[in-house]
């Protein structure tokens, strides 16, 4: 019998990533294949949840590890400006440390892709880090954020919430991008340089991979290209839903029969207690039941009204599967779970790719945009009620849920993996 191929996933440390790589690997696993978990700090035990071996990457000592939560703390007051002004503010910084962690953790991650042999290695992250090039095996990458994430001159600039109509706009972003992120981007090449590698070209911080890339963005949000993307090297996942349990929804103080909408901004997203709260005093007037994610901060929460029921974490595509209305932050798995099982969004962002997939969702017609802060009471349930009540956008997701369903963007996603690491000649290193 040939060996079960050992996979090797590497996701960054975010939980959208994380999440969306965990359904490849359990989709990976069913066909026979050996997927692990190759882990930043603080990530441990989210993938052994989930039944798959974890191999930890420790610190270089020499400087210390990013703590992402005390990172978006310190940045907080940046959610409360446009895209255009995040540049400085947040997406600079956001860059140099993710810099400083791609450095941090190359001779861990060397050491324990020598220790793992794998077969092939799934790269979910925004950086190329050089023990993945190096190793001698093929590189999958995975593009979980939006699809602006791959440039091109018909595509809105990444990060920038623009229009879909190419513009002075599209201009004056992309130049203040490259002028913001210049110096992670020298310091950055200069690294690469130092393992034998060439630097992606400026703005860019990874290049894709010559063996497959793979990206969430479903049909129907999905942009014209200029230039089109080879079909052998892009393959588009029409979403990568995991698995998870079924969730049975609690009975609620009053609206049991009513529709639900679920609220998650996401495991950092969440801190903004002040602006949840708001949000919650909006809901207690309106007849809809909601299910409200307040991860760390669910003990902030005292008196809850009697159609609100709030947790520290859910089950999410499960719990997304039996709503009428998802409000979220625009993190692309969550846009994605909403469109796969065709269920309107309201999006709310704060940063990075939630401002692309904000737009996108007003211009593809499947949900509103509202600004994160700058809402009334009466915005806000007008929002909610129109979303609930548009039987014709409700038809419309449906018919793309089915369409979405049935491309079962995991399996071709586990398949297309399988294919690329069954495939290319094996030159992997040791040491």
């Amino acid at each position: 019998m040939t060996p079960a191929k050992t996979i090797a996933l590497f996701p960054e440390a975010s939980y959208g990533a994380a999440l969306n790589c965990v359904g490849i690997a359990q989709e990976l696993r069913r066909l026979g294949a050996t997927p692990v978990f190759i882990c930043h700090p603080g990530f441990s035990g989210i993938f052994a949840d989930y039944g798959f071996a974890e191999y930890q990457l420790g610190d270089d000592t020499s400087a210390p590890a990013t703590d992402w939560t005390d990172f978006i703390e310190r940045h907080q007051d940046a959610f409360r400006q446009c895209p255009f002004n995040q540049l400085q503010s947040y997406v600079g910084p956001t860059w140099d440390a993710i810099v400083d962690t791609a450095i941090r953790v190359e001779e861990p991650l060397r050491q324990v892709l020598a220790r793992l042999q794998p077969d092939a290695i799934v790269l979910d992250n925004v950086v190329m880090f050089p023990a993945i090039a190096n190793a001698g095996v093929p590189w999958i990458r995975v593009v979980s954020c939006a699809e602006t994430e791959i440039p091109d001159p018909l595509v809105p600039p990444y990060l920038s919430g623009c229009s879909d109509t190419p513009g002075g706009e599209w201009d004056r972003f992309s130049e203040r991008y490259q002028e913001v992120t210049s110096a992670a981007h020298k310091r950055f090449a200069a690294f690469l340089n130092q393992t034998g590698l060439n630097a992606p070209s400026a703005p860019n911080f990874l290049d894709p991979s010559p063996y497959l890339n793979l990206l969430l963005a479903p049909n129907i949000i999905r942009h014209e290209r200029r230039n089109a993307l080879d079909e052998d090297l892009f393959v588009f996942l029409d979403g990568c839903v995991r698995h998870e349990a079924t969730y049975v929804p609690p009975r609620f103080a009053s609206h049991n029969e009513e529709p639900l909408a679920l609220v998650s901004f996401g495991s950092l997203g969440a801190m903004d207690v002040a602006m949840m709260k708001r949000m919650i005093a909006a809901f207690s007037t309106l007849p809809y039941r909601f299910l409200v994610n307040a991860g760390h901060w669910r003990d902030e929460y005292r008196d809850v009204p009697d159609n609100v029921f709030i947790d520290a974490w859910f089950p999410q595509p499960s719990v997304v599967e039996q709503a009428n209305l998802f409000i979220h932050h625009g993190g692309n798995n969550s846009f994605c779970e909403a469109l796969y099982f065709g269920v309107p969004s309201i999006v709310m962002p704060y940063c990075w790719d939630g401002h692309d997939n904000a737009r996108r969702a007003e211009e593809a017609g499947v949900g509103r945009h509202l600004g994160r802060y700058d809402w009334s009471e009466s915005e806000l349930a007008r929002a909610i009620t129109d979303l609930m009540s548009d039987e014709a956008m409700r038809a419309r997701l449906k018919g793309n849920a089915v369409r979405m369903q049935k491309a079962a963007g995991v399996k071709r996603a586990a398949e297309a993996i399988l294919k690329v690491a069954t495939a290319a000649p094996n030159t992997r290193l040791s040491g």
